[in-house]
């Protein structure tokens, strides 16, 4: 029975292959473009974890390809070591070096040299997670209680603001996890990610608009007063609902000046129950954080008016197919699917559930409030 030919890349496909990874192609594209099984790319790219590696560049310093090719040709045309070097504007020493290394003059050869010095030139960077198993063990730890790379990144400057040891980029963290071939973090730590990857995939967008319905007398958000957009005075909220799988919902609602979150069970989307479980958890709120509600078209909230009149918050709709304009409850629906995976059912969770899980998203740090967590800035902008 004949072997399987191992199927390799050239340097020159190895780079077009990353190229067409960075602009989003498919393995499949990919493979027909460069003539190869797709599950062939799949697995060069799995091994990176993702992760294009950083391209080698020579140093100004060192002797290049043409500069041996010029001593080659010296030494077979007799001319002395002296000549050569100040042929190549190098010193004689260099030279002397150089052919001494590789052979000799009987046996200097320059493409041979230029290999060897390329190979022996590959000086591995030392993981700082290697180096630290102190910095190792706090970052495994913050993992396992869901922190992002950068949540733990940015806090180990706040939390060592005088130990530069203990300072660590997330790209760094994320190298650490999809290249394994580092043997720092073990790979069951990527569960805790929030989208829970297998490699490193390329930024790409996306929007897939969704149908609307006609609510009546909806306010837009252009008619919000300034206090909203500056993000100065707690109290205004964007809200959504997050969808499973069997038609389950879970209501989710975000004050914008402190990203505070807040989790709703509803028993679906219709209107009526919606809205009884937004007026019913609202009016629990403290009248300070009970200005605003803004919400996009969706049709569970047709009944905005008997929430209003219940709650005294005024509600205001995003325009049409712009998400955009709740950005920051968009973004929270985006870290809340680390516990609520599409295609599952989240009717399973009761509110005390819910409850927990909020609690752990409100003390977790935020990029975009300096690494400060949800309920501290909330009680800072309340006190």
């Amino acid at each position: 029975m004949a072997s399987r030919q191992r199927v390799t890349f050239s340097v020159e496909e190895k780079t077009q292959l990353w190229r067409l990874w960075r602009a989003g192609q498919s393995y499949q594209e990919i493979g027909r473009l460069l003539d190869r099984p797709a599950n062939t790319v799949l697995r060069f790219v799995g091994r990176h974890g993702g992760i294009p590696p950083v391209p080698r560049t020579r140093a100004d310093r060192v002797l290049s390809l043409g500069e041996r090719e010029e001593i080659s040709r010296g030494i077979a045309a007799g001319h002395s070591l002296r000549t050569l070097a100040a042929a190549l504007n190098r010193s004689p020493s260099t030279v002397s070096r150089e052919i001494a290394r590789n052979g000799g003059l009987a046996g200097y050869r320059a493409t041979h040299a230029d290999a060897r010095a390329w190979a022996c030139a590959r000086r591995p960077k030392p993981c700082r997670l290697r180096q630290s198993p102190e910095l190792r063990r706090i970052v495994a730890g913050k993992l396992r209680l869901n922190w992002s790379p950068e949540q733990i990144s940015g806090w180990l400057k706040h939390a060592f603001p005088t130990n530069d040891a203990m300072r660590i980029s997330h790209e760094t963290i994320y190298r650490s996890l999809f290249i394994q071939a580092r043997g720092v973090l073990k790979k069951e730590l990527l569960q805790h990610l929030r989208s829970r990857p297998s490699l490193r995939h390329p930024k790409a967008s996306a929007s897939t608009p969704s149908r609307c319905g006609h609510i009546t007398e909806a306010v837009s958000l252009r008619q919000r007063p300034a206090e909203v957009s500056d993000r100065a005075i707690p109290g205004h909220w964007e809200g959504d609902l997050l969808a499973g799988a069997l038609n389950s919902y879970i209501v989710t609602l975000v004050e914008r000046a402190s990203r505070y979150t807040l989790l709703i069970k509803v028993a679906s989307k219709d209107t009526h129950s919606v809205v009884t479980a937004l007026t019913r958890h609202a009016r629990r709120l403290p009248i300070q954080l009970r200005r605003s509600l803004t919400w996009d078209r969706g049709m569970e909230l047709a009944q905005h008016k008997r929430f209003t009149i219940a709650t005294t918050m005024q509600v205001y709709f995003c325009d049409p197919y712009s998400p955009w304009q709740r950005g920051t409850n968009e973004n929270t629906n985006r870290l809340l699917r680390q516990y609520f995976p599409k295609g599952t059912d989240v009717s399973v969770h009761s509110q005390a559930d819910l409850n927990r899980i909020a609690l752990a998203l409100n003390q977790r740090p935020r990029k975009t409030l300096g690494f400060r967590t949800p309920a501290d800035r909330l009680q800072e902008l309340l006190h």
